[in-house]
């Protein structure tokens, strides 16, 4: 699928772009690899990080300084560019809403400009990545990664003659990434902490790992017609075990929900359901949208799913228990 292509990654430096990077390389033979982002630094470090790992195909790798906001350099950068992967965002709930003008320019703008540059470029395929919190949105990052989806997914009625293709793929905070508790608890944990603050003793969360993540994006590249949300179908945890996973006898403080927190993740509402169909390893949220082709548009192998279903981290039907929670702790 992507031997000899072009990907553009923008938001490349982030945890999901160095995994999505690296499993480019293991998979496939790329053309070339653009990792778009803000921050030279980080790309000067990632840079020499791909250097020890690829060797001499890091020749393959450009790395281009620019913002998502800023159209004109988008339209430089997608020249030529086969496959994008918009993984750039402003992500952390405080921060979006303490700033929410910065996160409108970023989280909106700037997918209106990876829209246009694809548009314009002749993209074949784009997949811009989602998040639960977009899902019945309580805070402004979710707000405006609503509104992210909904531009994507009506791209595809201005294609025309390029036939460039946008889908999505939601999952939420990843397992170990910056935004996770994960590295939250192990910084206590390492700074002996025998306490862990949990701000909800019900909350649950779903868990998938970078590489799951990748994956459901290799997907999405590989099948999608066009409008499609791809969800994977994975276990819940409660945050109380995974505090018990990670520092066994644990004392718990429940400091209270923050600003903007859900007690449950929720991938697919039951709106949702009328367009949901369920795949043996993931889920898919079909555009109900007039050009939308319902026949040839709805991949085989999938079984619509009950009106009313949700697919919420509080009613998971799998769930890692404290000892599957520590065996999973190894892996990331």
């Amino acid at each position: 699928m992507l031997d000899g292509k072009t990907i553009l990654i923008t938001g490349g430096t982030g945890s999901f772009g160095k995994k999505c990077l690296e499993m480019i390389f293991q998979e496939y033979d790329p053309k070339k690899v653009i990792i778009y982002s803000r921050d030279e630094y980080k790309q000067a470090v990632m840079k020499a990080d791909f250097e020890r790992k690829l060797g001499s195909k890091i020749s393959k790798v450009r790395f281009f300084i620019g913002d998502v906001r800023d159209k004109d350099r988008m339209l430089r950068a997608f020249d030529g560019v086969d496959y994008c992967i918009h993984a750039a965002a402003l992500k952390q709930v405080p921060t979006c809403e303490y700033n929410p003008m910065e996160a409108i320019k970023t989280n909106i703008h700037g997918a209106q400009n990876v829209i246009d540059a694809a548009l314009d470029r002749g993209v074949t395929k784009v997949v811009a990545l989602s998040t639960d919190k977009a899902v019945n949105p309580i805070n402004l990052y979710g707000g405006t990664k609503l509104v992210s989806d909904k531009l994507f997914i009506a791209a595809n009625s201005y294609t025309g003659s390029k036939g460039t293709v946008f889908s999505i793929v939601r999952y939420g905070n990843v397992a170990g990434s910056r935004g996770s508790v994960i590295p939250l608890f192990q910084r206590l944990i390492d700074g002996g902490a025998r306490e862990l603050p949990i701000t909800d003793t019900k909350m649950t969360r779903f868990w998938i790992t970078l590489e799951e993540g990748v994956r459901l994006v290799f997907k999405a590249l590989n099948e999608s017609h066009g409008g499609e949300t791809y969800i994977s179908k994975i276990p819940s945890f409660y945050v109380t075990d995974l505090a018990e996973a990670m520092l066994p006898g644990a004392g718990i403080r429940e400091i209270g929900i923050r600003e903007g927190e859900k007690l449950h993740e929720v991938m697919v509402t039951k709106d949702d359901s009328r367009m949901a169909y369920e795949y043996e390893n993931h889920y898919i949220i079909y555009p109900h949208y007039s050009w939308f082709r319902h026949g040839s548009g709805i991949a085989p192998g999938g079984q619509q799913v009950q009106e009313g279903f949700e697919y919420n981290s509080g009613t998971n039907k799998e769930w890692l228990d404290v000892p599957a929670l520590r065996e999973a702790l190894k892996k990331i």
